[in-house]
């Protein structure tokens, strides 16, 4: 079955970084476009953004883009979000997912920019 697995969040000041990483097993990782998503206290999933499978392109919400930076590492089933130049804003529950809004997705991982 899909398993993902989140880690990497914490708290930061505005201005930090940090990087999350997602190991997916159960799947066949390496044909599959994954996502970061993300959900903020009381409201819905949306889309971070998108890889696609090889890893060459990717898309971004607008809030992050230029920002944050999606990269995988296929050989090793690793999905990785690094994100620069936190907002108090972009405090959220962080996941990775195999679809845009965050059906399969692994147990996430909390990010507190404060």
């Amino acid at each position: 079955h899909v398993q993902l697995v989140e880690s990497g969040g914490g708290s930061v000041q505005p201005g930090g970084s940090l990087t999350l990483s997602c190991a997916a097993s159960g799947f066949d990782f390496s044909t599959a476009w994954m996502y970061w998503v993300r959900q903020f206290p009381g409201k819905d999933i949306e889309w971070v953004c998108i890889i696609h499978k090889d890893g060459e392109i990717a898309t971004y919400r607008a809030a992050v883009r230029d920002r944050f930076t999606v990269s995988r590492d296929n050989a090793k089933n690793m999905l990785y979000l690094q994100m620069n130049s936190l907002k108090p804003e972009d405090t959220a529950m962080y996941y990775c997912a195999t679809d845009r809004n965050g059906r399969t997705r692994g147990q996430g991982t909390q990010v507190t920019v404060s």
